[in-house]
């Protein structure tokens, strides 16, 4: 299940990436403003994303420490979307799945096509 996807800006690649705060639904925050999220990227490598929520009546939700990281990792850009879904395993329980797609034009239709890891390890 898609919990988010967004067309990355210039703050998303550079700073922090905010997404929709509707999306704080899907992620169990126990009383505190952060939870670290561990996601699956494209790799099958495991991340920790923190997420943080601002207190208050405005609860804006934005990835932080491991978030910048990512996006060297996937060398993306602005304009590159990132996707984090939710997958239920009836073993393990819920698990996060992180995305990288960058737009792409084949037989002049335009798509979005997996970025895969600019980065080797």
């Amino acid at each position: 299940m898609e919990i988010f996807s967004k067309e990355l800006k210039d703050t998303d690649v550079r700073v922090r990436f905010s997404f929709p705060t509707h999306c704080l639904e899907h992620l169990d925050f126990s009383g505190n403003n952060f939870v670290d999220l561990r996601v699956k990227d494209s790799c099958g490598e495991l991340r920790v994303i923190r997420c943080l929520k601002r207190n208050g009546d405005y609860d804006k939700p934005v990835l932080s420490r491991g978030w910048l990281k990512f996006v060297a990792d996937y060398g993306l850009r602005v304009g590159d979307k990132a996707v984090l879904l939710r997958e239920e395993d009836h073993t393990l329980g819920s698990q996060f799945r992180i995305q990288a797609q960058r737009r792409i034009v084949l037989f002049g239709r335009e798509d979005w096509g997996e970025v895969t890891r600019a980065t080797n390890y």
